[in-house]
């Protein structure tokens, strides 16, 4: 017998090699060689030849306690190597069935539950490839899922004897280490089955039915039939032993129709029952339901009529409050009385209203009524006593004003105190509080009230303003510093014009913020809540303690402390502003007038009144209080233009210096902006460093731009007027620089610039003397660049006879040619000062100079002999 492709070890390996290309763990269990068709039929019902070369093989992988089944098929490649074409599982294996078409019985399908398509046919060399195959398939099937597929066409007993018999082939499958083993190898190499198809008592009961037939037979067809003949017979007698128990049956049957007759008399007079207790329930039922409806009848009879009891007890008026509502007394002493009647008749609307009452009640006549006569009643209430408040506050507002001991009189500055006032007012507190319920709007009333208060407020100002400013005894500063015509500079103490401006903001912003929170509370504005002022009660009334100045606190808690209290339900911030606006208009004309004295008496206290009310400014954050913010804007404002006049005044007479047509000497604006300078720093406060350091910008970009216009006039002495009014700013300038980062960075810019005329004026002045002995050596450095140094002495003018003439006719008396140097700086400068520094830079600057002629002689006229160097710094340091 030709060997077996499942014995074939390169076969295994091939289909091994294939696994691991696709990186799986399985191990090849059994592979043998199988040709693949689908089927198809030709004439005469044999199998047309479609068949294509593949090799089937199980693989088995351990997979924790259990192993892991899957028959594989391998397809060749066009390089003839084995790749994977396709995986079943074996737990999915529900039919084999040997196909009955092919007469050699080597074709056979494998059926799967999960595939839906038909199975393709499978065609092996022999019926021994193929039993071998089934066998070993059918063991695994057993041995690791515990069942079999349906087998068709094969004969379970033929394939057993063929296992047994077969001794032909070894096949060897083994699992991983500790999971199962099932061996098909003997120790004699013959083919055994470790668990076979059949147990081994089934194996012994055919082994005695087999030994009881000595019949001599030789095939096991003719076996199968003789088995097939004995159970028909078998069951023919069945059959007759059924039909000789008939007598039996016909008696049960007798009996099974008699009880159907017992049954069919009972189910009639069920039936009859049935109907009698139907028409008892429907009698039951009906009467239930009468009753039902008499008792829901009554429950809601007595449920009415308690809700109409209560709804009537709500639209009852009682007469008290009738009567005080509608002609009631506002006296301090009938307060509690009408609000109480207020109280009830909020009440009383809230209740005639959904979702308090019933929406069914809503629409009866009787509560339309009532609610309308409660809203008459309502705005009856209302009327008057708005009125009696708007003529409450005018009559304790005129009273104030009437007594002139509220106000600051002559010889005497007074705090204004509106203690008083309010507590009077409080006494009506609660009584807005009802009418904010009832009438949710109080525009007329909030608005008299700041009518009459802002009559108060303005009087106070304008009074204090005036005696402010009557009190203060200052000399008034010249506004023009910058001019030589308006002779010295005077150096009046004005402080105590900057102390009445603070001590008027020290008294009426703590006020105004004061009234700005007492009418945001007392008039029911829904805000965040403010913290009263605490300073506006210190202090004697009839004056203002030293301590007055540095109470610039507002009292004000910030806003965004109060955000998560208050929510965002401020919805009255707007309707608030223009109370406060009522409230407090007017009034900063007195505040602009104190500042409009101040700048009058001296122009430079705008620094410390802009310091001043930054401070407030930096405190001051409430929205309550939003007027008096935008009081301190104006007034930060209007004090910013005016020093902005004062600055504009000042570079206007700085700007008329240039009309004249020769100035020489140091300007008069420079030393006066020294001391415009020191004083304007003497005056910051708070944080107006801004202000003054946009000033000095200013300042200083037109001095320079006007000096540099003045020296332009004669250009002869352009340099010494620069040089000698740059070194005067830098030294008028220079302790303020070293502590004002702007006034350095001027400093420096003039630094440079003297330095600049420094060197043009010195240049100018060695060029007058020795102008032909550089200007030879210019032409020299020339034509370097395009020469060789040993051509250039024979050039026109440069050669050696030219060099001597140069040296005698510039150097010979060359200590009079210093001495006229010297002069010639002299004669020029007004300040003396500066001669020395500027003899010592030209006496450096020309021995650099004579320097490079030296090297530059030596280089080109290596054999001439020139004065050295050290010879000429001699005879400079003579002169």
């Amino acid at each position: 017998m030709a060997k077996s492709s499942a014995d074939d070890a390169e076969l295994r390996r091939a289909c091994e090699a294939a696994l691991e290309s696709i990186g799986t763990k399985h191990k090849v269990a059994m592979s043998i060689r199988v040709a693949k068709s689908r089927g198809a039929k030709g004439k005469g019902g044999k199998l047309k030849s479609m068949a294509k070369p593949r090799v089937l093989a199980v693989t088995t992988k351990l997979k924790g306690q259990r192993t892991k089944a899957l028959l594989r098929v391998f397809k060749y490649s066009n390089g003839g190597v084995l790749e994977p074409a396709k995986v079943y599982k074996l737990k999915h294996l529900s039919k084999v069935e040997v196909i009955s078409n092919d007469p050699s019985g080597c074709t056979f399908t494998l059926g799967f539950d999960n595939r839906s398509s038909s199975p393709p046919q499978w065609t092996m060399r022999n019926i021994d490839d193929r039993n071998r195959l089934l066998f070993f398939i059918l063991n695994m099937c057993k041995e690791i899922l515990g069942r079999l597929p349906k087998v068709v066409g094969i004969d379970i007993v033929e394939m057993a004897l063929w296992a047994k018999e077969n001794t032909s082939s070894v096949t060897t499958q083994a699992y991983p280490q500790d999971g199962p083993v099932a061996s098909l190898v003997t120790e004699d190499l013959k083919v055994t089955v470790e668990r076979e198809l059949v147990s081994q008592a089934e194996e012994e009961d055919i082994e005695a039915l087999l030994g009881t037939y000595v019949m001599g037979i030789g095939e096991a067809e003719a076996f199968s039939e003789r088995l097939k003949r004995e159970l028909l017979a078998l069951e023919a007698a069945n059959v007759h032993a059924i039909l000789e128990s008939e007598p039996l049956v016909d008696k049960v049957l007798q009996g099974l129709e008699s009880a159907t007759i017992c049954v069919d008399d009972i189910g009639e007079w069920l039936g009859i029952f049935n109907v009698k207790l139907r028409h008892m329930r429907e009698d039951i039922e009906s009467i239930e339901h009468r009753n039902n409806k008499l008792g829901m009848q009554s429950v809601n009879n007595k449920a009415l009529i308690e809700e109409l009891d209560k709804l009537l007890e709500r639209m009852c008026i009682p007469s008290e409050y009738a009567s005080c509502l509608s002609g009631g007394s506002f006296d301090e002493s009938h307060m509690h009385q009408n609000i109480e009647a207020c109280e009830w008749l909020t009440g009383a609307l809230r209740g005639l209203e959904i979702p308090q009452l019933d929406p069914c009640f809503a629409n009866m006549r009787a509560v339309k009524e009532k609610h309308a006569e409660l809203e008459i009643l309502k705005a009856t209430f209302v009327h008057r006593a708005s009125d009696f408040l708007k003529n409450y506050f005018a009559g304790l507002v005129d009273f104030m004003i009437n007594d002139k001991s509220y106000f600051s009189q002559r010889g005497q500055l007074k705090r204004p105190d509106h203690a008083d006032l309010r507590y009077k007012c409080r006494t009506y507190a609660r009584l807005i509080q009802q009418l904010k319920s009832l009438d949710k709007s109080l525009g007329p009333l909030r608005k008299a009230y700041c009518g009459s208060l802002n009559l108060l407020l303005r009087r106070e100002a304008r009074e204090f303003a005036n005696e402010i400013r009557a009190g203060t005894k200052a000399s008034r500063n010249p506004t023009v510093w910058l001019d030589a015509s308006s002779g010295p500079v005077s150096n009046v103490d004005t402080s105590n014009v900057s102390d009445a401006y603070a001590k008027m903001l020290t008294v009426f912003v703590p006020l105004l913020v004061d009234e700005s929170s007492f009418l945001a509370h007392f008039m029911c504005f829904e805000v965040p809540t403010l913290v009263p002022f605490g300073g506006a009660a210190n202090g004697d009334k009839n004056g203002l303690s030293d301590d007055d100045a540095n109470e610039d606190d507002l009292g004000i808690m910030d806003i965004d402390e109060n955000d998560n209290k208050a929510g965002n339900g401020s919805v009255d911030l707007g309707p608030l502003n223009e109370s406060l606006q009522d409230l407090l208009d007017g009034i900063q004309e007195d505040f602009y007038s104190v500042v409009d004295w101040a700048y009058k008496i001296d122009p430079l206290r705008c620094i410390s009144m802009h310091g001043i009310t930054e401070r407030y400014l930096s405190g001051h954050k409430a929205d309550a209080a939003g007027f008096v913010r935008l009081l301190l804007d104006d007034l930060e404002s209007r004090i910013s233009a005016l020093f902005n006049r004062f600055v504009d005044e000042a570079c206007h007479q700085i700007e008329r210096h240039e009309r004249n047509v020769r100035q020489m000497g140091v300007l008069p604006y420079i030393p006066r902006f020294a001391t415009l300078a020191t004083r304007m720093e003497q005056y910051i406060q708070g944080q107006s460093r801004d202000l003054v350091d946009q000033a000095y910008t200013k300042l200083v970009s037109i001095m320079f731009v006007t000096l540099e216009k003045i020296a332009q006039a004669d250009l002869k002495y352009a340099d010494v007027v620069l040089l000698e009014n740059y070194a005067a700013f830098q030294n008028s300038l220079y302790d303020l620089a070293n502590v004002v980062p702007t006034l350095a960075k001027f400093y420096h810019q003039a630094s440079e610039s003297y330095e600049q005329a420094c060197t043009r004026h010195i240049n100018m002045i060695i060029y007058i003397q020795f102008e032909r002995l550089f200007q030879f050596a210019r032409r020299v450095e020339d034509f370097m660049f395009t020469l060789a140094p040993e051509e250039i002495p024979f050039q026109i003018g440069l050669s050696k006879a030219d060099l001597r003439k140069i040296l005698k006719s510039s150097l010979s008396g060359v200590e009079k040619s210093f001495a006229q140097m010297c002069r010639k700086l002299q004669k020029n400068l007004t300040s003396e000062e500066l001669l020395p520094s500027l003899w010592d830079k030209c006496k450096k600057e020309f021995l650099d100079k004579y320097d490079s002629f030296v090297q530059l002689v030596a280089k080109i006229y290596p054999n001439e002999n020139v004065p050295p160097v050290a010879e000429m710094r001699e005879i400079l340091a003579s002169v």
